[in-house]
């Protein structure tokens, strides 16, 4: 039912965004939901920033023009590419993602070369993702920059241009205006794929996002895993709490990590990486009613929980814990807990 709601919020986000409810619904629903199934996991919720980002999406979805996103590691550019690429006319070929850091000039000449005479006419050359723009030598650049200009004053010959030069999607986690002002990126190339941009906000700026994002994460994990998986009130909130610098694909191995250590389908706030559920210790400082617990004292808490949910099998809570049976034996010997095995 959750999915179905999810799926129903966002038709009417694109419903909004377009004005009135076409008569041709049907046409009209058919790539909403696509690029909501796209996105699931990545880029979810109905903040105004993120409300932007699906109607950008839709509008880039019905161009070939070249599009910038920009954000930071971990917020979902290769996923908002992808997306782009399946509710458009290229979605039946293929999406090529390469990373500009390692690539090389004979790769990119081959990406941008015009179709072969032996290619058939109507040949689409698909979506060229090309992550870490700024990382693209100047040399290459120039490359991009000329391939580009050929394909939209139709210097390749073709009927239909478009399908012949690829959809170029780049994505950067720097602001390119800041790269220019250094002389590492050509203002001419920044001019042609700013076209259209975008810019895709770290998740500690969008935390009425995280639930729904937690929601559909959870969703997918106990999906793989057969278990019907659920947040105590304590981790919730250490995950609202919590700043995440890797943003969602920190989130997303977060509850991955989580699943795996909760002994049931209950995920608490000791199965969070201590990084995430000590950030919610922290805000206990800000309620005079509240006790600060130490990290020694919820490690020790940690261990000794962990001992009692497997009866006491030392070698099992290690496994659990992620540390070494000496370190456990080690740590009992200091609270003054050992005991023998059981």
């Amino acid at each position: 039912m959750a999915r179905e709601l999810q799926l129903h919020a966002c038709k009417l986000l694109f419903v909004r965004f377009d004005g009135s409810q076409r008569s041709d619904e049907g046409m009209m629903m058919k790539p909403t939901i696509e690029i909501y199934d796209r996105l699931s996991g990545a880029v979810v919720g109905e903040t105004p920033e993120i409300r932007k980002i699906y109607q950008i999406i839709q509008i880039a979805a019905r161009t070939n023009h070249p599009v910038l996103i920009v954000g930071e590691s971990g917020t979902g550019k290769e996923v908002i590419a992808r997306a782009i690429h399946a509710a458009s006319f290229h979605s039946r070929m293929p999406f090529r993602a390469r990373n500009c850091a390692t690539l090389r000039a004979i790769d990119l000449e081959r990406e941008l070369a015009p179709p072969a005479h032996d290619e058939p006419v109507h040949v689409d050359r698909g979506t060229l993702f090309l992550d870490q723009i700024v990382d693209l030598s100047l040399e290459l650049q120039g490359t991009l920059l000329h391939a580009i200009q050929q394909a939209e004053c139709g210097c390749i010959a073709s009927e239909d241009r478009d399908r012949h030069f690829p959809r170029i999607i780049a994505a950067s986690t720097r602001d390119l205006q800041v790269a220019v002002s250094e002389g590492a990126f050509r203002r001419d190339l920044y001019f042609r794929l700013n076209a259209l941009s975008l810019r895709v906000p770290p998740l500690r700026e969008r935390r009425r996002n995280i639930p729904l994002l937690v929601r559909s994460l959870i969703d997918k994990l106990s999906h793989a895993s057969g278990r019907q998986y659920q947040l105590s009130d304590g981790a919730s909130q250490a995950l609202l709490t919590y700043d995440w610098p890797g943003n969602v694909r920190e989130l997303e191995t977060c509850l991955e990590r989580a699943s795996s250590f909760a002994p049931g389908p209950v995920i608490t706030l000791m199965d969070l990486p201590i990084e995430v559920s000590g950030a919610r210790i922290q805000t206990d400082v800000e309620f005079p009613d509240v006790r600060v617990i130490p990290l020694d004292e919820l490690e020790r808490r940690s261990i000794e929980e962990t001992l009692r949910l497997v009866g006491g099998d030392r070698q099992t809570a290690a496994r659990l814990l992620g540390i070494g049976k000496s370190t456990l034996y080690r740590k009992l010997k200091e609270y003054g807990s050992e005991r023998t095995d059981t």
